[in-house]
């Protein structure tokens, strides 16, 4: 009887392996690839479930790519690609685009006053800082405010987002499946003629953020402090939001800059899923996102931080909870160690049952809470 149930189980596990087999094979079979001339990648993933569709636009520019005295600039340019373009958004874009020009043009003579160290001009500066916001008052009579928004609304649209990590910035949101030329053309156009309008209004929304989320946050301020000391010369150092001067400084001139040079075909990749059938969308999606020149991927080069030879130590006094971080430095993703770290942060800091949990908050008391993870900041 013993050897019989022995052999019923193994039958068990091999059928259950072959049905998994089975069950990936069906799911390859669904998914379509190609590299458009351009450089740009495209993923389809046929899921009929529901008459809708999802998707995921990854470019691969983040906080690290931001530039030296432009930090935030990623996330920055995060919010002004919901903007509009040369046709949405506005009420006569020949016209605001004259005037966005003239908008740039008196912020650069007010940040060479306002930046000098010796023999600044007050009266001048406060003169420049009035024809500099007068010129943003005269572009924003052209601006129809959240158009783009509105349009994926109107038509459906749910879940309209974007977010910016260190090495990525990802837009996403989802609309009914008889709206995917609609959307092809809206995600296309965004990238194809991106305009910085309310550029420095959006900006100043920005620096609330990172008031919020960390000026006015102790965790925050923690593991922004944190991030620094692990990070001496990588650009994993600087905050994803950016340091305040930074914030209080950069340009839409200098957006459109960082836009130029990595947000181009080859550093993008746009991944469908949903009741869409290949044949009928990849020529559509070609028709569209083929409109996006060509141009140069960016370098990859970045600086390489070096072996940490001592203890780093960060201590802030606040008024909240004690909060305590430790961290140690381990090789990237492409580690054929990766999947040990993982396995690593389920024993020590997954769950209750982890060791983490039971020594720190079940026996020893002393945390009333623990949590672990592989991964901070990044994957690279």
């Amino acid at each position: 009887m013993k050897h019989r149930v022995m052999k019923t189980a193994a039958f068990l596990l091999c059928l259950s392996a072959l049905a998994l087999a089975q069950d990936v094979n069906s799911f390859a079979k669904r998914i379509t690839v190609k590299k458009l001339p351009n450089g740009l990648t495209i993923v389809l993933c046929e899921r009929p479930e529901a008459p809708v569709f999802s998707f995921f636009t990854m470019v691969d520019a983040g906080s690290a790519q931001d530039p030296m005295g432009q930090t935030g600039m990623a996330h920055m340019f995060e919010h002004m690609a919901f903007k509009g373009t040369d046709k949405i958004g506005t009420t006569d874009y020949a016209t605001e685009k004259t005037a966005l020009a003239k908008v740039e043009v008196a912020y650069s003579g007010y940040m060479k006053e306002r930046d000098k160290t010796v023999g600044r001009d007050e009266a001048r500066l406060k003169q420049l800082e009035k024809d500099w916001k007068d010129a943003i008052a005269a572009a924003d009579k052209f601006v129809k405010s959240n158009e783009f928004g509105k349009i994926i609304e109107q038509n459906g649209g749910e879940d309209m987002n974007a977010n910016t990590a260190e090495d990525e910035t990802n837009y996403h949101y989802s609309l009914p499946e008889n709206r995917l030329e609609l959307w092809a053309y809206l995600e296309s156009e965004r990238f194809l003629h991106p305009v910085m309008r309310e550029f420095y209004k959006e900006r100043n929304v920005v620096i609330e953020e990172r008031r919020l989320r960390t000026d006015s946050n102790p965790i925050g301020r923690l593991i922004e402090q944190f991030t620094a000391a692990a990070f001496e010369a990588h650009p994993y150092h600087r905050p994803g939001v950016g340091w305040m001067a930074d914030l209080n400084s950069f340009s839409a001139t200098e957006a459109q800059q960082f836009f130029d040079k990595y947000y181009v075909p080859a550093n993008m990749v746009v991944a469908i899923a949903g009741d869409i059938k290949s044949a009928v969308a990849m020529p559509i999606l070609e028709k569209y996102f083929g409109r996006l020149p060509a141009r140069p991927q960016p370098d990859e080069l970045t600086t390489v931080e070096p072996p940490q030879n001592s203890e780093r130590k960060v201590v802030l006094k606040e008024h909240s909870q004690p909060l305590y971080i430790e961290g140690y430095h381990r090789p990237d993703y492409r580690s054929k160690d990766d999947a040990i770290y993982d396995a690593i942060t389920d024993l020590m800091s997954e769950g209750r049952t982890s060791r983490l949990y039971r020594s720190l908050v079940r026996d020893k008391k002393i945390a009333s809470f623990s949590a672990g993870f592989s991964g901070l900041p990044a994957c690279v």
